[in-house]
């Protein structure tokens, strides 16, 4: 129910992309499957926002995502959707396999339902009479009031906001997925394929957090319209939770692409080796190597599972975030029309991917890479080459051989690269596949270089048109190499310059370099493969995608009063603390590093941390979205969390594996647009002091960080802890 953006299209579609055209040019039999997830809250709240049905807006957005991804020239062998039968049946049938076997758990819970609507109701969906202090106007979580925390059902005289009508109070049940049961069986095969198929170390670290912390049962049920029906007497009005439901829709794409013959994927014969390969960004890790294989042991079939995870993290846009409704960024739809080629495009995504930390999307450097190292490099040497043999020689190869001391050191040279070419593509290190890529290139216009044929024309014409054949053979090799990344309209643009039919037959990509185009082979007509972008382009569209378009009518920011969690809170790593100028008894100057960004934060922690070598180094939780405000002539980007009550204080202590700029949040809450485990392009509203001392932050049992006393604040599933105080202290 969104338009992608970059970060978007490099964490999954692009990345998976390159891997599956490298597998194809190798010959091996594969199948990209991919699409819209689209059931959920969600869709649901877009489709009330713009007026439109659930399915119109999947409708919508789904025809959005694949004009998208055809333009950046994503070769899917499927591009489906998960409100299909197939979906519908095969999520049903693994549910009940898990039922049947006794995976599943039954809760009860007391919840208000709105007879007009035919729904139950969220928190922020339902007002009425404080019992407090009388306040007509409170809200379901919280009075404004007297600023008691509050369930709906506490409420008196209760009415539904969203239509006006007094709902009623009524017992619904859930279904859990028994996580605690499954955990020996989950843990024995994380352990083995998290080796076997070498996963990312983010992939590595987020499972163990989850496993560490110990796995607690799983709701997969939900009180929606929209969705998969629960096919369980009594629960004919409820639909699956979308984090059960999505991933099984890589199963039912693929019987969308193969008809029953689905089967043959994700129920292999034992003779079979098949591998199932999935891209990501990082929060979605936990859903697809804890949540889904969970299910699938669950239901005891002989499921295909997990054997490598390619997660990325997060790609910024320029010094901040895409945002949508900032015109921030760009987005899929907006691509098209910059003017810059959708070859550059991915290869400026594939070379600046997210791969080991977060990196950021900046129009000077995508500028930078393409004219000194496309344009001077790769274009340089694939022009120079077809248009002096075509000048020179008719367009017809001479006659040429490997066996000169110049060419037997090129052989050796490029089949070193191509080796580690092959060696990086087959490990999922795309990076460096295209750092080898570029290599390949770079030896080539040495090659032409130092051959000199423009002079051996001369003296020696024979061995100018040696030169020439050889440099032609190699800008076949390295059209092929680049596919993967470049795409095949690139790769068939070089093809159709050196005069031969791009398709599946001619574009494999050899384990060595050798001599393909014979003698008196004919070229074609030579083209320039990139243009320079120049620094007034590069301001221009800084300025166009920098939110400061005169035309944009970007939406108002929210209000922290109408989100269900209006903290924007983040893991940060303490870098630096240093005594404030003008307050050395109690306030530390810190440097925090934010993955993205590095803030400085003001803390009155001196009197409890004493020493800072006890900060520096340490992941602690930082509130991002506070108004920035100078302390004692200092500037405080932000706040460090702690939990104080009386005289006792201590730091907020994210999980031991989170990694600097890691989202926290409140249990499953999440605001409009977010949903759990997805990167979200939301843009929190600057929150006042008085704002967020308002918010029901406190310490619970077992000193688990909670918000409204029952949502656990934790990092891709794992608590945040305080250090050094009591139960009930209240975190500031």
């Amino acid at each position: 129910n969104n338009v992608p953006h970059l970060g978007n299209i490099i964490g999954c579609v692009l990345s998976a992309d390159v891997y599956a055209r490298y597998m194809r040019q190798r010959g091996t039999n594969v199948i990209y499957m991919c699409g819209t997830d689209e059931y959920g809250t969600a869709t649901e709240v877009k489709a009330l926002s713009e007026g439109l049905s659930p399915q119109q807006i999947c409708d919508k957005y789904h025809a959005i995502h694949a004009q998208v991804y055809e333009w950046f020239d994503i070769q899917f062998d499927h591009f489906g959707r998960t409100s299909t039968p197939y979906q519908t049946e095969i999520a049903q049938s693994i549910f009940m396999d898990c039922h049947e076997r006794g995976f599943l758990l039954k809760k009860t819970t007391q919840q208000l339902y709105s007879e007009a609507l035919g729904k139950f109701l969220a928190d922020r969906f339902v007002s009425g009479t404080c019992p407090h202090c009388g306040y007509d106007d409170a809200r379901g979580d919280q009075c404004d009031q007297c600023g008691k925390l509050l369930n709906p059902t506490e409420l008196i005289n209760p009415r539904c906001t969203a239509s006006g009508t007094t709902p009623v109070t009524r017992s619904t049940d859930h279904m859990y997925l028994d996580l605690p049961t499954l955990t020996e069986p989950l843990v024995q095969w994380i352990d083995k394929t998290a080796v076997d198929g070498f996963w990312t170390n983010n992939a590595i670290s987020t499972t163990q957090t989850w496993i560490k912390g110990g796995l607690q049962p799983r709701c997969i049920t939900r009180d929606l319209k929209w969705g998969v029906p629960v096919p369980l007497k009594g629960m004919e009005h409820k639909v699956f939770y979308v984090w059960f439901d999505a991933p099984i829709g890589y199963i039912s794409i693929t019987a969308g692409y193969a008809g029953e013959g689905w089967r043959e994927w994700w129920h292999p014969k034992e003779d079979l080796d098949v591998k199932l390969v999935q891209f990501m960004a990082k929060d979605n890790i936990p859903f697809h190597t804890v949540v889904f294989p969970a299910s699938l042991i669950a239901s005891g079939r002989p499921w295909l599972t997990l054997h490598h995870i390619a997660a990325t993290e997060y790609l910024n846009y320029e010094d901040g975030k895409f945002s949508k409704s900032r015109s921030t960024g760009v987005f899929g739809d907006a691509a098209k029309d910059t003017g810059i080629s959708v070859a550059v495009f991915r290869y400026y995504l594939l070379a600046n991917r997210p791969e080991t930390a977060d990196s950021a999307f900046k129009w000077s450097d995508l500028a930078a890479k393409n004219n000194t190292e496309l344009l001077a490099n790769l274009g340089n040497f694939v022009n120079r080459a077809v248009t002096f043999t075509k000048s020179k020689f008719g367009g017809l190869l001479p006659r040429a051989s490997l066996d000169g001391e110049a060419e037997r050191k090129l052989v050796t040279e490029v089949n070193e690269q191509l080796k580690a070419y092959h060696a990086a593509l087959e490990a999922v290190s795309l990076k460096e596949g295209l750092r080898l890529a570029m290599a390949i290139s770079r030896l080539g216009n040495v090659y032409l270089q130092e051959g000199e044929p423009w002079k051996k024309m001369k003296t020696d014409p024979a061995a100018a048109g040696g030169v020439c054949t050889v440099a032609i053979n190699l800008c076949r090799l390295i059209a092929v190499v680049f596919e993967p990344y470049m795409g095949s309209h690139f790769a068939s643009r070089i093809f159709k310059m050196l005069g031969v039919d791009h398709g599946p037959e001619t574009n494999g990509i050899p384990d060595t370099f050798e001599l393909t185009l014979p003698e008196g082979h004919k070229l074609g007509e030579p083209e320039l493969l990139f243009r320079t972008i120049p620094d007034d382009e590069v301001a221009a569209l800084q300025k166009r995608f920098g939110g400061s378009q005169e035309d944009a009518a970007p939406d108002a920011p929210p209000k922290a009063a109408d989100l269900d969690f209006p903290a924007d809170m983040r893991v940060g790593q303490v870098a630096a603390a240093d005594a404030h100028p003008e307050d050395t008894e109690r306030l530390w100057v810190l440097q925090v590093n934010l993955g993205s960004e590095q803030r400085q934060v003001v803390a009155g922690l001196r009197a409890y941390y004493p020493d800072p070598t006890a900060l520096v180094g340490r992941n602690v939780v930082v509130l991002c979205n506070l108004k920035p405000v100078a302390l004692r002539g200092v500037e405080s980007q932000g706040m460090v969390l702690c939990g104080a009550k009386k005289e006792d204080m201590g730091l907020l202590c994210p999980p031991p594996a989170a990694s600097p700029g890691a989202r926290v949040f409140a249990g499953e809450l999440r605001n409009p647009g977010e949903e759990p485990g997805a990167s979200s392009s939301f843009t929190y509203p600057t929150l006042e002091l008085k704002e967020f001392q308002k918010l029901p932050l406190t310490v619970g049992a077992g000193l688990g960080a909670l918000f409204k006393k029952k949502h656990a604040l934790c990092v891709d599933g794992q608590p945040v802890l305080a250090e050094n105080v009591p139960e009930g202290a209240k975190i500031k």
